[in-house]
Order: structure tokens, then C-alpha cells, then sequence
């Protein structure tokens, strides 16, 4: 069973006209777009306000699926639930013993629980269970420490719900991506119990001023240039080597299986595949998936790409192997990692919870 998840995919899916569509659009429109906003801190602030405004009319879920807000750990969140719950007599049942706690992307500045329904509630469904989606404090009025704690804030306040770690399962895109490692970083360092499995789509994970090469101009989507730019913005100050800040650098042992999910032509697609080069060094087992031509966080456009409904049966099949994988399989969660610091706590000058 460890061998079923420790594999790289590359899924031989011809690219749709939908997506080929799409990737020209977006070469058009939000690249240079992105590239003329992400210069100034009044570029951040007018986007997310844009974004803000555009998530007060969320994209509509099927009638299946409900949506419930509500207070977890120091922010809010919202409970996303598609199908019944199992004491449920028919329909599609969800197993409420198990929960996803999904952290969103946007830079960490941009989106909300509701902006990414259109993930939300399909790995809800993906998963069988519900998912909680954390409205997490972003830039560029909070700092990256005061994100993380909300999310491991989230993750304690499941547990003292009641959830049995083994239970709960972790996800995020993009920044989301990068919060859910850092927060496994942090767990781990703190000697709390982890979390099944984490699923991270297009993670964004070197924080450094390392030039990205890769996909400079294939990339659909986000200018290489900008990236780095807004990277020097939440690091100011910090070590941007810190593996809470930049989680390329972490070392992973002791962490749970993990699914990271890229396109092959997205700008941040190698900082995916050296999480996963980190992980499996660390004896973790790593299903690393990238998609043809895909673009940066492609599930979030599942109501549009067929491809990008496909990468949730990819998910499912991941959780049902990690969920049937014998306890021996499994990293131990009591191994010690790095001393690093704790986001809670004052901290040295330049470190990741400074």
C-alpha cells in the first residue's frame, strides 16, 4: 500500500479546449494584470479589495451542498458539507468523524472560504466528509506568523471538539498550499499530533529571492517577477530560509503522507516538486501529480475544465490509499525535528516568528 502513494504521476489527460482556452485568456488578461498590481503595496491593497468585493457574490454550489459559518480557533470559517450526514437513512452520506481543514490561496493577501467553493465542495465530496475552510488573517494588514497561528489555532480547536487526529486531514492551494506544510512543520516542532494526510494544490513554498527560471513565459497566469516581489513583502524583516517561512527549506520527517498536485507549466511547479524531493528524504510518503499544461491552482476551475473535475478523483483515490494504509506504513509523529521557533511565543530577530 506505501508504494501506491509514494509515486510520481504525470496523468496522460489530452489538454481540453477548455483549458487551452482559458490558458490563452488568462495569458491576456490576469497575467498582466497581476503584473501592473503587484508593484506597490496600493496595488495589494486595491486587489484585495476587488476580490473582497467580488466574494460578497460567490459562485453558486449545487443544491446538494450547504454552507455554514461559523467561529473556529481565533478567526472564522465555514463548514461545507456536500451530501447527508451518515445517520442519515439515504442520499450521500459524509462521515462527520472526519473532517478537511482547507486553507485557501491568494497570496496571502487575496480570497476567502468563499471564493474557493468550487474546491471546497468537491473535496468535500472528494473526501466523504466535511470540509472547514479558515478565513485565516492575511497581509497586508497582518503578518505571515499571525496566519499560521489562526491555522494551527483551527486544527487545536478541532481537537478539542473531539476529532481524533487521525480523523482530520489537511489542504490548501497556493498560499493555502504554503500555510498547510508550514502548519505541519509547526505541529510537529510543537509535539502535537498530527493530522492523517495533507493534500497541497500548486503550494507556493520558496519565500527567497531566488530567481524563478522555470515557466517564465509558459505560465498562463502569474508573472515570475511578481512572485518574488510579493515574497520580499512578507519577509521583510525574517529569515526567508526559515522552514515556517519558506517550507522548501523544512525537513520533513516524522510529517503524514502527502499529495502535491502542479501544472507542468506553472511558474511555481519546482518548488512543488522539491517539497516533494524534501519529504520523501525525510521517509514520507509523496504522491506528486503534474498536470499537462495546466495552470496555477487548475481545480478551482472545475466548473469550467474537465480536467480540473478529474484531479478530485485523483484526491479521492489518494485519501481512500492513505485511510488503508497499515499503521506500520505510516512516519512516526514522535519523532523530533528541528528546533524551531514557536509562532505563539516571542522569537528571535529575523526568524519566522518574529
Amino acid at each position: 500500500m506505501h508504494d501506491e502513494i509514494d509515486v510520481d504521476v504525470c496523468p496522460g489527460y489530452p489538454v481540453s479546449w477548455q483549458a487551452a482556452a482559458l490558458n490563452t485568456v488568462m495569458r491576456g488578461t490576469l497575467k498582466p494584470i497581476s503584473g501592473l498590481l503587484l508593484r506597490a503595496d496600493v496595488g495589494v491593497v486595491a486587489a484585495s479589495r476587488i476580490v473582497a468585493l467580488a466574494g460578497r457574490a460567490p459562485l453558486p454550489v449545487p443544491a446538494h451542498v450547504s454552507i455554514v459559518q461559523e467561529p473556529v480557533g481565533t478567526c472564522s470559517g465555514e463548514w461545507v458539507r456536500a451530501g447527508r450526514t451518515l445517520n442519515e437513512s439515504a442520499g450521500w452520506a459524509l462521515d462527520e468523524s472526519r473532517v478537511v481543514l482547507y486553507f485557501h490561496g491568494g497570496g496571502y493577501f487575496l480570497c476567502s472560504p468563499a471564493t474557493h467553493r468550487p474546491i471546497t465542495w468537491r473535496l468535500s465530496a472528494a473526501a466523504g466528509c466535511p470540509v472547514l475552510a479558515v478565513d485565516y488573517r492575511q497581509g497586508p494588514v497582518h503578518t505571515l506568523a499571525e496566519s499560521l497561528e489562526d491555522a494551527i489555532a483551527a486544527y487545536v480547536c478541532l481537537l478539542e471538539r473531539g476529532y481524533d487526529p487521525a480523523g482530520i486531514l489537511f489542504a490548501g492551494d497556493s498560499a493555502g498550499g504554503h500555510l498547510t506544510l508550514a502548519t505541519l512543520l509547526a505541529l510537529r516542532d510543537r509535539g502535537l499530533p498530527l493530522p492523517s494526510a495533507a493534500v497541497c494544490l500548486s503550494p507556493w513554498t520558496d519565500l527567497t529571492d531566488a530567481p524563478r527560471r522555470a515557466n517564465r513565459l509558459l505560465d498562463p497566469m502569474i508573472p515570475a517577477g511578481r512572485v518574488g516581489w510579493l515574497a520580499r513583502r512578507w519577509t521583510a524583516r525574517l529569515d526567508p530560509r526559515d522552514p515556517l517561512i519558506s517550507p522548501v527549506f523544512g525537513d520533513y520527517t516524522g510529517l503524514p503522507p502527502l499529495m502535491i498536485v502542479t501544472g507542468s507549466t506553472e511558474v511555481l511547479r519546482d518548488e512543488g516538486r522539491r517539497v516533494a524531493e524534501r519529504a520523501r528524504a525525510g521517509g514520507v510518503p509523496v504522491t506528486y501529480e503534474e498536470w499537462r499544461r495546466m495552470p496555477h491552482v487548475f481545480a478551482i476551475l472545475a466548473d469550467v475544465v474537465p480536467e480540473a473535475r478529474q484531479v478530485f478523483r485523483h484526491i479521492a483515490r489518494f485519501l481512500t490509499a492513505v485511510r488503508d494504509l497499515p499503521a506500520r506504513d505510516l512516519p512516526d509523529p514522535g519523532l523530533p525535528g528541528p528546533a524551531l521557533p514557536d509562532p505563539g511565543l516571542p522569537a528571535r530577530p529575523g526568524s519566522a516568528a518574529a
